[in-house]
């Protein structure tokens, strides 16, 4: 018999094959391939307390290798700073960094979020062409959203 988290990774593939969201497809492989291999057990507990620091180291590896191979330098900085959109972009850099960490805080302390977050994210992509950023980013709004909320009391 399917278990219904079977069920669930199938439609969460289905979802990604229709919204062309290549990591929730590779994600999904890599789960059932774990779950094949009979070694989900002790995996998947390693996975879902490391793996989200993984994936921060991965992008800012991804994000400082035009620094790596030259293609920006003391001088491209130098030059940026003079923009006045450049300090508009290093305060969105900043805002969006502090928003990701405590997204990355909420998907820890709570990861029945990750759901919705993965959720809403193949929505936007199926359904409006987004682009898929990825969870951390989402939690992190989220995250303030909802600090924002428990600001004001209820209205009932």
């Amino acid at each position: 018999m399917v278990s219904s988290s079977t069920i669930f990774l199938i439609i969460l593939f289905i979802l990604g094959y229709i919204g062309k969201n290549q990591s929730i497809m590779i994600a999904v492989y890599v789960l059932f391939g774990i779950k094949l291999l009979k070694m989900d057990e002790k995996l998947f507990p390693y996975i879902q307390d490391k793996g989200l620091g993984w994936g921060v180291t991965i992008i800012t590896i991804a994000v400082l290798v035009p620094i790596a191979t030259g293609e920006i330098g003391f001088k491209e900085l130098s030059e940026s700073v003079r923009s006045f959109y450049a300090w508009i972009a290093l305060a969105a850099g900043i805002f969006v960094a502090v928003i990701a960490k405590n997204g990355i805080e909420l998907l820890a302390t709570d990861p029945h979020i990750t759901t919705a977050l993965v959720l809403g994210t193949i929505l936007a992509v199926v359904l409006f062409q987004g682009i898929a950023v990825g969870p951390v980013i989402g939690a992190g709004i989220a995250y303030l959203v909802m600090k924002l909320m428990d600001m004001f009391p209820p209205l009932s």
